[in-house]
């Protein structure tokens, strides 16, 4: 197995690594002159309102993981609710000092990697704890939405600075398998979901060909090749992230164009 799939055992050292290290980018930027209420590519949040969404999650993932190791059970709220709710959280602590939140971030940050790094390859895959939205998933998937969180809103801090820049390649490359989840899990309810299946390819090091098929059970996909597929979109790994969070319309489509197009826009942003 590769350690840069965090969906094993074997990517666990690799993605606390690249969650740490991103978490450190994302910290000396909020914690730059001018920065603390400095706008972002998030409507409405200001990277203030990015670090106090980080401890809203961060600490609900807390309540999760101790959910699981009670062996209780809790409600999801489901994803189409998330962008409403964690802005409120977010914006929520917008009275509290900037040093008091910095200082609180990193300490939930901490305590994310103390309930991580212990984790047994059984417990990794195994473990289910209730997410908030999307109810109970294995162990991992905090992993990948520590990744998601610190990666991606440190791409909307660097994007409201209005400077070029890139996202990191290997936070990328670590999210890459996760994406097929959050498009499974933010089709939208009114998608048009006749029968159909196109190709998606990824390079970087968790390069791949995944056959995707819509239907009215959703969105299902498989590793396969495309080549007798009417429509194959192509991405790197960065265009893969940032399209499936809505913050850039990416990939290269070949085949049948509108096609490409409507599995494109089955999906609400988040």
């Amino acid at each position: 197995m590769s350690a840069w799939n965090a969906m094993t055992y074997e990517g666990k050292d690799t993605i606390l690594r690249v969650v740490r290290e991103e978490a450190e980018r994302m910290f000396a930027m909020a914690e730059a002159p001018g920065a603390w209420e400095a706008p972002t590519a998030c409507s409405d949040w200001q990277v203030r309102d990015i670090i106090g969404h980080l401890v809203d999650t961060t600490e609900g993932y807390f309540k999760s993981f101790e959910t699981a190791q009670a062996g209780g059970s809790a409600e999801a709220q489901g994803l189409p609710v998330m962008h409403e709710l964690a802005g409120d959280g977010g914006r929520a602590f917008r009275g509290v000092p900037q040093a008091e939140m910095m200082g609180r971030i990193r300490a939930d940050l901490d305590k994310m990697m103390g309930i991580l790094e212990p984790l047994t390859a059984e417990e990794w895959g195994g473990l289910m704890a209730p997410h908030a939205y999307m109810g109970p998933v294995p162990a991992f998937v905090y992993a990948g939405g520590q990744l998601m969180d610190y990666g991606v809103h440190s791409w909307d801090i660097r994007e409201g600075i209005g400077r070029a820049h890139a996202l990191s390649a290997d936070a990328a490359d670590l999210l890459v398998p996760f994406m097929f989840i959050i498009w499974q899990s933010t089709v939208r309810s009114s998608a048009d979901l006749t029968p159909f299946t196109i190709g998606i390819t990824v390079s970087g090091r968790n390069a791949g060909t995944y056959r995707v098929s819509i239907s009215d059970k959703g969105l299902a996909y498989e590793p396969g090749e495309v080549d007798d597929l009417p429509a194959v979109i192509d991405f790197d790994a960065g265009g893969l992230v940032l399209t499936a969070f809505g913050r850039i319309n990416g990939g290269n489509a070949r085949g049948d164009q509108a096609l490409a197009e409507r599995f494109l826009n089955l999906f609400y942003r988040i």
